[in-house]
């Protein structure tokens, strides 16, 4: 049988400072994020006496406003009790400090909280050197690495509020309690490491955070942090659990953009696109290339100058995989660049 395509139960988000009523006890509200993906969903638990959160948007004046709105307003003035974070990304968990100053309990995976807890401490004035040779690795041009390596970088902690200590650990296959639902907990790995998703077991719903989306891709990057990493394969890997769960009635609730069903078309749409780009790398690659020579085969558009950053770090990713699945070697030369190529070329050779 052939799965049914993505569907939008919801035509419309909600306005800012509203919320739409995605399932029985659940609030779905948006939260803006600069750039061009504009925006964040947040999701509010109706706990019987208080609310549980899933993520928090960014930190910032504006988005506190808005929580302030949110709370007075649609959540009728009860207390935040908790704040459920899907993974460490700022836009999940940037005001996840700001809530438990008020009162309320941090449930999270571990090595989000570590990876959050540890990257709001370390503030850079400039950017590292490891990660300037990482650029340079990359192929970045030596007027761009001249300008970044001279301005001050973005800091985790210019989004995200101090986190004091203490957090609830969530753990892969825990069963916990929320918004009178029983959730099973499953990790997803690519986008971030122990990415957290919550799959009721009274119903079918699903709060998919950044792991289960209906029309993008999440950013699966490689960073000076883990420069050998392999988020693709760990996303691949991923989706074809999630597929083996997935059914049609499931509504996902996503962290960006709508509310959607047809899960199961939609998983194998993401490995469908995922294992395109590797293949069409794979056959640019019968020349040496950088990871930046490589933005046209898997971008196929004009990059804008917010995204070079971005694509850098997905190029680097795929090249990974490739090599992690022995389809492509690396050569770096004396001037610190790495050089690409297939391995099916070199045989040729």
């Amino acid at each position: 049988m052939t799965a049914s395509p993505v569907q939008f139960p919801f035509a419309v988000p909600p306005d800012p400072g509203q919320v739409i009523e995605a399932a029985p006890g659940v609030l779905w509200a948006r939260l803006p994020l600069p750039g061009a993906l504009d925006h964040v969903n947040v999701y509010a638990l109706d706990d019987g006496d208080g609310w549980a959160l899933v993520d928090t948007g960014m930190a910032g004046g504006k988005t506190e406003a808005l929580w302030e709105a949110l709370l007075a307003g649609p959540l009728g003035g009860r207390p935040v009790r908790r704040v459920i974070v899907t993974h460490h990304h700022p836009d999940h968990v940037g005001l996840a400090g700001w809530f438990q100053a008020r009162g309320a309990s941090l449930w999270m995976p571990r090595t989000g909280w570590l990876f959050a807890r540890m990257l709001t401490l370390d503030v850079q004035d400039r950017p590292r050197p490891e990660t300037l040779a990482f650029w340079r690795a990359a192929g970045m041009a030596a007027g761009e690495l001249d300008r970044r390596a001279a301005e001050r970088p973005f800091n985790f902690a210019d989004a995200v509020a101090p986190m004091p200590l203490g957090f609830t650990r969530i753990d892969e296959g825990q069963v916990i309690r929320a918004g009178g639902r029983d959730w099973a907990v499953r990790f997803g790995q690519g986008h971030a490491p122990d990415q957290a998703t919550f799959w009721s077991l009274s119903d079918g719903l699903i709060l998919g955070g950044d792991q289960l989306l209906p029309g993008i891709s999440p950013n699966l990057g490689v960073y000076a942090t883990e420069p050998g990493a392999d988020p693709v394969g760990d996303w691949l890997a991923s989706c074809r659990t999630f597929a083996g769960l997935a059914r049609e009635d499931h509504l996902v609730l996503p962290g960006h953009q709508r509310p959607f069903t047809g899960l199961p078309a939609r998983l194998t749409a993401l490995i469908d696109e995922a294992l395109g780009a590797l293949d069409r790398l794979e056959q640019a690659l019968g020349r040496p290339m950088t990871a930046v020579d490589c933005f046209p085969t898997l971008y196929r558009r004009t990059l804008k100058p917010g995204e070079v950053g971005l694509a850098l770090v997905e190029a680097v990713a795929n090249l990974n995989h490739l090599e992690r699945t022995g389809r492509a070697v690396r050569h770096r030369g004396t001037d610190g660049v790495d050089l690409w190529r297939r391995v099916e070329s070199l045989r040729a050779g």
